[in-house]
């Protein structure tokens, strides 16, 4: 694959993140892009669209109710220290543990959940998570980007409505289909394949 970033950034500057783009948010979606690199374009893009979803159209890793304070987080979620960060929110201490183990950083995450907050890590957790269904699951089995996104073909709406259940159920899945149509209209001009 030749993939073309600039081609990429300049459709974006004139979509879900333009005019312009902040470093944060282009160092945000290359730490996307190098965790997806090998994976098919509509992969790619429902990654994309998901971290610009879940982090409020930044793409850079958020606490779970950023918005609120660590002392509010400590009160109101029962699974504190390990509540959710990350492009996704990775939230209870088994997760973090799967994570630190699957993602070989030898008991780092662990240590310091704060860790999930770094671009690349974030990505790397979003990305495995994703492939082996970590965030959900139903009588079918888990919830997979192959389960839901086709390999050798642009995606439609309708697939990425569906794949939203790997992260969130239902929720806001026609919002994030769009972004998700979006980001691979971007990903294709610049040759994601």
């Amino acid at each position: 694959m030749v993939f073309d970033p600039a081609t990429f950034f300049d459709d974006l500057r004139h979509g879900l993140l333009g005019p312009t783009l902040s470093q944060e948010e282009v160092d945000g979606c290359n730490a996307i892009l190098t965790a997806m690199i090998d994976t098919p374009l509509a992969y790619c893009a429902y990654a994309l669209a998901t971290a610009y979803h879940e982090t409020n159209a930044t793409m850079q890793p958020v606490r779970e109710a950023y918005w609120l304070s660590e002392a509010w987080r400590k009160k109101n979620l029962r699974y504190w220290p390990w509540y959710g960060r990350g492009y996704v929110q990775l939230t209870w201490e088994e997760n973090y543990e799967r994570a630190d183990l699957k993602l070989g950083l030898d008991g780092a995450l662990v240590a310091d959940p704060e860790l999930a907050l770094a671009p690349a890590v974030a990505a790397d957790i979003m990305r495995q998570g994703m492939d082996e269904g970590w965030f959900a699951g139903d009588n079918r089995g888990r919830h997979t980007l192959a389960r839901h996104l086709p390999e050798g073909r642009p995606a439609t709406e309708g697939e990425f409505r569906s794949a939203r259940r790997i992260i969130n159920g239902t929720d806001r899945d026609l919002l994030v289909a769009r972004h998700a149509l979006q980001f691979q209209k971007a990903l294709g001009r610049g040759g994601w394949s």
